[in-house]
């Protein structure tokens, strides 16, 4: 423990924020860090807890209460090292994890938490600083060869195991850029792509191979790669999207948020607009945006719209609004369910509860207007809960653009699912056990959001480790890789 009544003398102060009104005309990061004394003694609310609650809510293992009486001592590169030990890019989770172990804080009963994911991101964002973040290459080579298909936080955290482990390993990514939903899903405000780049080019020392442009199933086949490779991993993402099925849906100015957003990275990359590119060039600029969908990646819609000068902004969610406070007794330390206001709402946008889409309206095949209608949640006749529609409750909103962030419903059904002849589960994602990550086809293993669907950063990073572990001991006999 780094001082024993640290949480009764310090109060807890996280990372502040650039106004909104200065923050909406760039694309950067505008989080604003804790200076080094301010994050000693955040470090030092830290109880120790005889019980870590915070364990159980960070899939990915962080010894927390450790690296936090390491930043209290200012010992930060074996903080450093502490943290490596069980995440692969805690700049990656210190910028877009929705921090689960804070909610399972014992401090949390208080709603005062530790600020584990500030001190977390100043840890490893210090280690790049100091130049304490270098390759770590295998002193020798096993002979075995790796695929790898899919580049987003599963495919990287898999990948770097196992070169690390000494495994020839290759990387197969369909964009033309590394990253996956960390390139192309996440905006350049939350987490600027610098940080891939930087994990990329330490992975290419490592020995790790990457290949872009190159969609498994199109350009090369899923049988191609197992005749070259001895194992294939299977690490894309849950990117069939949850459509909106409702009269007008073909109108034009109706996208998923999954091909709108992607536009605006690239465009902050420097590309040149891609005419050609599905639902054509897209911008909120000058009109009323509807977003359907209350979760993070229509929180990204909302930020992306707003900077590119939408006219107005409004969020639809379907499920009733949540309470203000959750009820610890009942909750504590599993993540509660409560309202929360993310930095993107704060920017601009009116939030509506409770309400389902009936029908697109439009003119010239285009829309103009969305009918919507007001829900209730309760029981029906056979006492199972479920929504009803208020009677008299229907309105319109005026709607320009569109944007579906309704979640994802599995992995796209396209070549690579169909050439690799793997057995889904019954909510159609690969099926393969989290004992040893192996499908139903030999060889061929399957992590993340491919194999347990549609999950957090800090999840996909966990499946990645634990299935280089599980490629490992399948090729050697054993592992001596981190579980």
């Amino acid at each position: 423990m780094g001082k024993p009544t640290g949480f009764l003398e310090i109060d807890r102060q996280d990372r502040g924020y650039e106004k909104p009104q200065d923050r909406l005309h760039h694309w950067k990061e505008f989080v604003r860090p804790l200076p080094e004394d301010g994050l000693n003694a955040q470090a030092a609310r830290c109880m120790d807890c005889g019980i870590p609650f915070c364990h159980n809510g960070c899939p990915v293992n962080n010894q927390i209460p450790d690296f936090n009486t390491l930043v209290h001592r200012g010992q930060w590169k074996t903080a450093l090292e502490n943290l490596h030990s069980t995440n692969n890019f805690p700049e990656f989770t210190g910028r877009v994890c929705p921090a689960p172990c804070e909610a399972s804080c014992t401090l949390n009963i208080i709603d005062a938490p530790v600020t584990i994911k500030s001190i977390e991101c100043a840890i490893v964002d210090r280690g790049w600083e100091e130049g304490w973040i270098t390759p770590q290459m295998s002193p020798r080579g096993t002979g075995k060869r790796v695929a790898v298909v899919g580049s987003g936080p599963a495919g990287l955290a898999c990948a770097q195991q196992l070169a690390r482990a000494g495994h020839a390993t290759t990387v197969f990514e369909k964009s033309d850029r590394v990253g996956g939903l960390l390139r192309y899903g996440i905006p350049d405000f939350k987490m600027e792509k610098h940080l891939i780049d930087r994990r990329v080019a330490q992975m290419e020392a490592e020995g790790v191979i990457f290949r872009t442009n190159m969609e498994i199933g199109v350009n090369v086949s899923v049988q191609r790669l197992q005749d070259d490779y001895d194992v294939l991993v299977m690490a894309g993402g849950a990117e069939a999207a949850r459509d909106l099925e409702v009269s007008g849906r073909e109108l034009d100015g109706i996208h998923y948020a999954m091909t709108f957003l992607p536009q605006q990275n690239k465009r902050n990359a420097g590309d040149p607009e891609d005419v050609a590119a599905p639902g054509g060039t897209i911008s909120a600029a000058g009109k009323h945006v509807i977003v359907i969908g209350g979760g993070d990646t229509g929180s990204d819609c909302i930020g992306t719209s707003n900077r590119q000068g939408a006219a107005s902004v409004t969020q639809l969610e379907i499920m009733p609004q949540p309470p203000e406070r959750e009820n610890k007794m009942l909750t504590w330390p599993d993540w509660p369910l409560k309202l929360r206001t993310s930095s993107s709402q704060e920017e601009g946008a009116a939030r509506d509860f409770a309400v389902a889409t009936k029908r697109a309206i439009g003119e010239n095949g285009r829309v103009t207007a969305l009918e919507c209608v007001r829900l209730e949640w309760g029981a029906g006749p056979d006492g199972r809960m479920g929504f009803s529609e208020i009677p008299e409750s229907q309105f319109e909103l005026k709607a320009d653009l569109v944007l579906l962030a309704m979640g994802f419903v599995g992995p796209s059904r396209g070549a690579f699912l169909e050439q690799s002849g793997v057995e889904l589960d019954a909510r159609g994602n690969v099926k393969a056990s989290v004992a040893d990550y192996h499908t139903s086809v030999p060889g061929v293993f399957s992590c993340g959001d491919m194999r347990r669907g549609q999950s957090l950063i800090v999840w996909a990073i966990r499946e990645g480790r634990q299935c280089a572990q599980a490629v490992d001991a399948h090729l050697m006999g054993t592992s001596s890789l981190p579980r």
